[in-house]
């Protein structure tokens, strides 16, 4: 710095030299503060409506569409909601930047039994005395609440959404879809109402669908009893005549004893005749040994043997009821275990249903919908299924019929609500076919299976075993009961004819009740207003009687949320069909995925998707799945009030979805500490960019440094492998590339280098702003290929980039970088990246990891402090030779030496690289502390060296 005297007199005032250094400078904070900053930047995307100006900023674009599967609003969210979220918003937002027209509508799912059961706790004894409507009304309220809480909570972990007007399940709009899709399988022929035996839940007092059913250990009594031949036993075999023949059942359900209407035989399987103690036993062969040992037959002889067809037919006394039991045939009696012989209750077993029809058996159910049996002996009248086991254990002892009792553990279908075993009974129910024959197919047979197990295979399953997965449920389901007798549901609006119980069925009528469902709800269907529906004088089709009643029944929830994309393009007529993409997790293979394609090729013949994926479960550090009760979740929402919740995001992203993933405190930690190692990446960037205007400043890539165009080239091939993974949701990939590009090629490697560059350079020297050009256009490219992710960060780093005219306001409106954005416009950019570039700085990088160690090894000896007193001696023989010669002149600034002396090793790419390391020469330069011998030469700077005197004079200071 000079400055004159009153005199005029010259004077030189002793330089600062730190001022002289660009050292960084950024307001950009080092601390995130995420739980403070996040809830701001929310406020900001609120206010300025970002979703749509996406939208709005998208419109025109190619569309893809991710149909959200509707969460249950009966709770707060958890991890496994959020890592749900966050997928797909990830999704979304990827293909926003991408270029597409992505929207994206939550929605949720609000009827259903676990809302009714709360409601019914809250109210008790009240719910008796009110009308449905009211019921309806809590159920709806509480619904209400937690879609509320729900969409706060999915907005605090940044996704967007078209969160104010969402579809809910319960909205008027909605419940008319639902009707609608049911009337299009009704008014086609598949719906039938029929007594079927079904699964029952006696705790919610309700039919299931498979879907709502899964499988936990139980135990129950086993137990063998004897049912007296009452026909001639020589029909079976000559040599049982004049013999008292009797055949052994065994059952794990003693309480179904008292429905017991026949006893089924393997049709194929061999039957033997054991005699012992004056009694003859039918059994199957193969358990023969096994049964005469439990049952305790003295001394049993083979007296016959013969095939199951040969007992059809015959008549069997009940053990306990005046009864006569008819043998059947039935190819389910298995030969593993038991005596291959069962009893055949028509009410109370699926396939013993099917048997019942096929022999005219009575199907009546005596337990009521709390699971009490009716009209029975007083042995066991009056008592829960489980609690007359014994009673009919005991009375089977009575009568001499009990010939074995044991208990067994075994699997057993339980309710997925509320976890309690669940029993079969037969009550009338409505049912979609899934047999019923469907226009369009490639023959007269195809029904709604068989062209649902084709279209299957025309859907991306991701992984792919859920094409197989999904195709075993559909080809083994059996017709789906759609009905369910609760209150808080779609009502399946259907006049029923008063005299025959029979349902009209009749186009004009069922969309005049749609319209009203649009127009007023589902309520409406229990108000009067529904009732005037009904032309006068209408005339039931099979009987001629004029007098109907309404259904009760409402329909499955999984029928409601089947239909969610038949609502959503009602809603949004624009959107195509199918949708791109259905995520959810895998239970939804017997659930959202399977009732959205069964509701959509009812009614429009195709899957709704052109695509599936499927992550994994939610687990804890030992492999258990999270859950309260057990308390080892992780509440997403407490990691984000804590840690942030771009924290609770890059966990997600860090984790391999498809495969289950683990949560954790600990966990979250290990993110939340690479976070800040990215965010200082992203610190440093904005650091030595305060002076930088890339309107004025930037240099064309032809212009620039060699380093830094090798860095913007392997910016440009980590930008294209991001986009390609985010084409294939490999977002795990996406995470650990981040991060060894921000530790590795970047904070360990290149800003390492780049230090001297920035630090001591003249501000606005070509070297300097090579290397700012090249960390602008570093920072643009991260910022935005990591928007979708770390959502919140990015949009805060955008703020802070250098402005550009032609930026948006916010980094979600912006696209992808492309090459050129990267690279710059230059013609021989991308041709410069794909040459020799690449190899060349691989064996740079190489050596410097050579003389990184050599370093290393001099510090611990003592010989140097830091990498600056040192100067590097490198012999290497061809090819490295020459690559390193290439680069001579930047050898000390890539080692970060104070000299660098190359020499050509003997040999042709068979020698290593030898380094060695002495003490530099010369003296420490005040201003840069590299060692030069020229220091002291400048006599105007005598304390710095050739490079920084050249820079002060420049300065002119």
């Amino acid at each position: 710095m000079k400055r004159f005297n009153h005199l005029g007199e010259l004077h030189r005032v002793p330089v600062e030299l730190k001022a002289t250094i660009n050292l960084p400078k950024t307001a950009f904070p080092m601390k995130a503060n995420l739980p403070q900053n996040e809830p701001k930047i929310l406020a900001r995307w609120e206010q300025e409506r970002i979703y749509e100006r996406i939208r709005q900023a998208r419109k025109g674009s190619p569309t893809y569409i991710l149909h959200d599967g509707p969460p249950y609003t009966s709770g707060p969210i958890h991890m496994g909601t959020a890592l749900n979220k966050c997928l797909k918003d990830f999704i979304v937002k990827s293909k926003t930047m991408a270029g597409f027209d992505a929207p994206y509508v939550p929605g949720w799912d609000c009827h259903g039994l676990p809302i009714e059961i709360k409601v019914d706790k809250e109210l008790g004894g009240k719910k008796l005395q009110m009308r449905p409507t009211d019921v309806r009304a809590e159920c709806r309220k509480y619904a209400q609440k937690f879609l509320d809480l729900q969409r706060i909570q999915f907005k605090r972990i940044g996704v967007f959404g078209r969160f104010d007007r969402p579809y809910a399940t319960m909205t008027p709009q909605y419940e008319s879809v639902v009707l609608s899709t049911f009337f299009s399988f009704y008014e086609n022929g598949f719906v039938y109402k029929g007594l079927r035996a079904v699964y029952w839940c006696m705790h919610d007092e309700t039919a299931l669908a498979e879907a709502e059913v899964e499988y936990e250990n139980h135990t129950s009594p086993t137990v063998f009893v004897k049912y007296g031949l009452l026909d001639d036993p020589a029909k079976i075999d000559a040599a049982l005549a004049g013999k008292k023949v009797s055949t052994i059942i065994w059952t794990t359900t003693p309480w179904t004893l008292p429905a017991s209407m026949a006893v089924a035989f393997h049709p194929d399987e061999e039957y033997v005749a054991l005699e012992s103690g004056g009694e003859v036993y039918v059994v199957a062969s193969k358990l023969a040994n096994d049964v005469a040992e439990k049952c305790g037959l003295l001394e049993p002889r083979d007296i016959a043997h013969f095939p199951g067809r040969k007992l059809e037919h015959l008549n069997f006394q009940h053990p306990f009821l005046d009864r006569k039991i008819l043998g059947v045939l039935a190819e389910y009696v298995t030969m593993d275990t038991g005596t291959g012989v069962v009893h055949t209750a028509p009410s109370h077993g699926a396939e013993d249903f099917i048997t019942g029809m096929k022999y005219g058996l009575d199907a009546t159910s005596n337990v009521d919908e709390k699971g009490i049996l009716r009209n029975g002996l007083p042995e066991y009248t009056g008592k829960r299924v489980w609690e007359a086991n014994q009673p009919i254990m005991d009375l089977l002892k009575s009568r001499g019929a009990l010939l074995h009792a044991e208990k067994t553990e075994h699997s057993y279908p339980h309710c997925w609500r509320c976890h309690n075993p669940v029993i079969f009974r037969a009550t009338e129910q409505w049912f979609i076919s899934m047999e019923t024959p469907m226009p369009g197919g490639k023959s007269k047979d195809d029904t709604l299976r068989t062209r649902t197990l084709e279209e299957i295979k025309h859907v991306k399953w991701d992984p792919a075993w859920g094409e197989e997965r999904l195709s075993n449920m559909i080809a083994t389901r059996p017709d789906w009961c759609i009905s369910r007798q609760r209150v808080w549901g779609v009502p399946i609006a259907v006049f029923l004819c008063e005299q025959c119980g029979k349902p009209l069925n009749d186009h004009a009528v069922n969309q005049k009740v749609v319209e009203l469902f649009r127009r007023s709800g589902a309520d409406s269907w229990f108000m009067p207003e529904s009732d005037s529906i009904l032309p006068a004088g209408t005339k039931c089709p099979h009987c001629g009687s004029t007098k109907f009643e309404k259904e009760t029944d409402i329909f499955d929830v999984w029928l409601e949320s089947g239909a969610s994309y038949l609502a959503l393009i009602d809603d949004e007529p624009s959107y195509p069909w199918p949708a791109d993409l259905y995520l959810e997790g895998g239970d939804q293979y017997r659930g959202w995925f399977q009732s959205s394609l069964l509701c959509a090729m009812g009614t429009r013949g195709t899957p709704p998707y052109k695509g599936v994926v499927t992550p994994g479960w939610t687990l804890d550090e030992k492999g258990q799945a999270m859950s309260k009760s057990r308390g080892n979740d992780v509440d997403p929402v407490d990691i984000s009030s804590r840690l942030g919740a771009e924290v609770v995001r890059l966990w997600v992203a860090s984790v391999d979805f498809r495969e289950d993933v683990v949560g954790s405190e600990k966990l979250m930690l290990r993110v939340a500490e690479n976070y800040r190692k990215i965010r200082n990446t992203f610190r440093y960037i904005l650091g030595n960019l305060g002076d930088f205007d890339p309107q004025k400043d930037a240099v064309s890539f032809e212009k620039m440094e060699a380093l830094d165009q090798y860095m913007l080239c392997q910016t440009e091939s980590f930008a294209s492998d991001v986009k390609g993974w985010y084409e294939e949701f490999a977002f795990h990939k996406i995470y650990h590339r981040l991060n060894h590009f921000c530790i590795v090629d970047l904070s360990a490697f290149y800003f390492d280098v780049l230090k001297d560059r920035l630090y001591i350079f003249a501000p606005k020297s070509s070297g300097r702003r090579s290397a700012q050009t090249a960390i602008w256009r570093i920072g643009e490219a991260l910022v935005r290929l990591l928007a979708p992710i770390m959502s919140f960060t990015a949009e805060e780093l955008w703020d802070y980039l250098p402005k550009d005219s032609a930026r948006g306001e916010s980094v979600h409106l912006a696209l992808f970088p492309a090459a050129s954005e990267i690279l710059g416009d230059a013609t021989n950019a991308a041709g410069y990246c794909e040459q020799k570039t690449a190899d060349d700085w691989t064996t740079l990088r190489s050596v410097r990891d050579e003389v990184l160690k050599a370093l290393e090894e001099a510090r611990n000896n003592k010989l140097i402090g830091t990498g600056l007193e040192a100067q590097v001696a490198l012999s290497a023989p061809d090819p490295v030779y020459s690559v390193l010669s290439r680069y001579a002149d930047q050898l000390r600034y890539l080692f970060i030496v104070s000299a660098v002396k190359l020499t050509q090793a003997a040999g042709n790419g068979t020698g290593a690289v030898h380094v060695e390391v002495k003490k530099a020469d010369g003296a420490k330069c005040e201003r840069c502390w590299n060692y030069s011998t020229h220091v002291g030469e400048d006599k105007e700077y005598p304390t710095v060296c050739e490079r920084c005197s050249a820079v002060l004079r420049e300065l002119g200071v």
